[in-house]
């Protein structure tokens, strides 16, 4: 068995200080990357090493394959963590690693790339029995095929780009008259931002909520289910707030879902950390794609389950068994995690700048997670997250309170952020009482303007 001494970390921001921590807990040594926009940055202050990959652009450098394999490489490196966005997904980047020798903590580069195409994810998604969302059997080849297809799936349907993420790449359509249009924009769009114009058709569902599972599967063999995550607070498919567990489920709807997605994980012969992520309408759940990797709400489930995801995921890589099963995992209490961003929250413009005071919530049950400090300039370089609040309480209307109180005492000088908003939210009788779905934030957002 493999063991870890050093590993390097692909990224930045607070997914790299969070990496740095679990390997400082397990004794690794860590190499930090940076672009020099970064070279104030806290995970380059924190490792043990830090080597500069390239200039601010996230093109030439944190998506620099040739630089981060050379720093690895210089610096002995046993392994790469590629934490979530840049290099996570890139099944060729991951296939690279292995070919230099090095361990790459995540799934394996064939099942990314299996994943990665949501055409093939559908496939895989139905043939190892995960609920699929009414759609096309593979790519749309036409104009006439996407008409042929919307008629008999019954409008309103999505356009979605094969390759697609991040919620680029995705028009509804609402009828017939609607289709050419949409279908060439989408084509489009698809190209310019993923240089592959493949895409598919799905069902689109009015009122879903986004319900995700996450899992863990280790190189012998063995599967866990980590419960749900409820991210139905979104804009434009971007999440604002996360919970776990998803208190809108019943517990035989949860019962079942566990291990339909435990049974379908171990049918792919998955390893390492990942998520199923399904649309949830009127009691059912519709598949809808699969990350494969650690997501960024990954610690609200942290805080129910009382596991660290991410050392998990350097055991695994490890070739270390997970040394529990389905009934050990137990959750304890409710977790909702608040993304907080460098943006002026009534029009969501990124503002970048100087910090001139930060200091962060604390006491029982609240963690922040984040690599910005009083002083510190925000680049305009990369996405704007800077910080997130994750609040546990022993159940959700405590740790709504607990939310509250957190969100008051959180104050970040000098920019503008997300809190303002967030606040608004939690007060908001709807967040409360669980009347949300996926396009409530949107249309709360119109009626306050």
């Amino acid at each position: 068995m493999p063991k870890i001494k050093k590993v390097l970390i692909a990224n930045r921001g607070e997914i790299a200080l969070r990496i740095i921590r679990a390997c400082r807990d397990m004794g690794i040594r860590t190499v930090a990357v940076y672009s020099t926009a970064d070279r104030d940055a806290m995970h380059t202050q924190l490792a043990d090493e830090s080597v500069c990959i390239g200039p601010e652009g996230a093109k030439d450098s944190y998506l620099n394959e040739s630089a981060i394999l050379t720093a690895a490489l210089l610096t002995n490196a046993d392994a790469i963590h590629p934490g979530y966005g840049f290099l996570s997904e890139r099944a060729d980047f991951a296939r690279k690693v292995e070919q230099h020798d090095m361990i790459w903590i995540g799934p394996s580069p064939d099942m990314i790339e299996q994943m990665g195409d949501k055409v093939n994810a559908k496939q895989t998604a139905k043939k190892c029995g995960l609920p699929v969302v009414p759609g096309s059997d593979g790519a749309i080849k036409s104009l006439n095929d996407a008409l042929k297809w919307a008629d008999k799936i019954g409008y309103p349907v999505m356009l979605k780009a094969a390759a697609g993420g991040g919620g680029r790449g995705i028009r509804a359509v609402n009828s017939r008259e609607d289709m050419a249009e949409a279908y060439q924009v989408t084509k489009n769009e698809a190209q310019s931002g993923f240089g592959d114009d493949t895409l598919y058709m799905e069902k689109l569902l009015l009122h879903p909520r986004h319900i995700e599972f996450q899992i863990l599967g280790d190189k012998h063999g063995n599967v866990v289910v980590f419960g749900e995550r409820d991210c139905s607070m979104q804009r434009k498919n971007q999440k604002l707030m996360e919970e776990c567990p998803a208190a809108i489920l019943t517990q035989k709807q949860r019962d079942d879902m566990i291990e339909i997605c435990k049974d379908a994980a171990k049918k792919m012969g998955y390893t390492n950390a990942g998520t199923f992520e399904f649309m949830f309408e009127d009691g059912k759940f519709y598949f809808l794609e699969m990350n494969t990797r650690l997501q960024v709400e990954h610690p609200v489930t942290e805080a129910v389950y009382g596991i660290d995801l991410v050392r998990e995921q350097i055991r695994i890589a490890a070739g270390e068994k997970l040394g529990y099963n389905q009934s050990n995992i137990v959750p304890h209490g409710h977790a909702i995690e608040f993304r907080i961003n460098a943006e002026d929250p009534k029009t969501f413009v990124p503002n970048p700048g100087k910090i001139t005071l930060y200091a962060p919530s604390g006491g029982l049950g609240v963690r922040v997670d984040s690599a910005v400090y009083t002083g510190y300039t925000i680049p305009s370089n990369y996405d704007s997250m800077i910080a997130k609040l994750i609040v546990h309480a022993q159940n959700r209307p405590a740790c709504i309170m607990r939310a509250d109180r957190a969100l008051e005492e959180f104050v970040i000088d000098g920019i503008k952020t997300t809190i303002p908003l967030q606040k608004k939210l939690l007060a908001n009788s709807d967040v409360r009482q669980l009347k949300i779905d996926n396009h409530w934030l949107e249309e709360y957002l119109k009626k306050s303007e």
